[in-house]
């Protein structure tokens, strides 16, 4: 099981839908209230990819990702169209964005994050997969020098921040999936046109 760096191109992915979801356990007590726990500390993203009518180029194309993926086996990046940059959709990225750390003088490396929600009840997913050249850094509202790991989302700036000086950090990012089938159906329509039966994406954890 390895994980590609190869994101499901664009015009493959017409067509998804799809979200987040959450595993809660809930048991209700001989009182009437509830008892609620969750073993996810993180939710998990699944899509289902719209099936129809393609061209040949691209359902070959597809069989191709598909077949190099090896089914489920294999994971890779997928651009999520209604979540996958730091600020608000519309808005341009800018280093102010997300929080992703606090200077203690020491700690020169960073994970990559975004918080959803409001205080006091904000949650942060580490963001693992982000877009090369699409990240930009700053400590105390300053644009700060950084090396950046696409494969993992840690960034590693030139200096540790001194202590209380807030890390940001604004950029795009993929999320990290799966095939969630060991089959892909493809009906021949005509000499020049296909038809793919509709496939699910899973979140992986990497």
């Amino acid at each position: 099981m390895v994980f590609s760096e190869q994101r499901l191109p664009h015009r493959l992915a017409f067509g998804s839908t799809g979200g987040v979801e959450r595993r809660t356990d809930v048991v209700t007590l001989a009182s009437g209230f509830e008892a609620r726990t969750t073993p996810w500390a993180h939710g998990r993203r699944r899509y289902l990819v719209g099936g129809g009518a393609r061209t040949l180029e691209e359902a070959q194309a597809l069989t191709a990702f598909f077949e190099a993926r090896r089914g489920r086996l294999n994971g890779f990046r997928f651009k999520d169209f209604a979540d996958f940059q730091s600020c608000a959709p519309g808005a341009a990225i800018g280093a102010l964005d997300q929080p992703i750390g606090t200077g203690d003088g020491h700690t020169a490396a960073f994970q990559l994050a975004k918080a959803y929600g409001d205080a006091p009840d904000t949650f942060s997913r580490p963001i693992r997969k982000p877009v090369a050249g699409t990240v930009q850094v700053a400590v105390a509202g300053i644009a700060a020098a950084f090396a950046l790991d696409a494969t993992t989302g840690l960034v590693t700036l030139a200096g540790a921040p001194m202590v209380g000086q807030a890390v940001t950090a604004g950029f795009e990012f993929d999320t990290p999936v799966r095939f969630d089938i060991d089959r892909l159906d493809v009906t021949l329509e005509s000499f020049d046109a296909a038809r793919v039966v509709a496939f699910p994406l899973v979140e992986v954890r990497v």
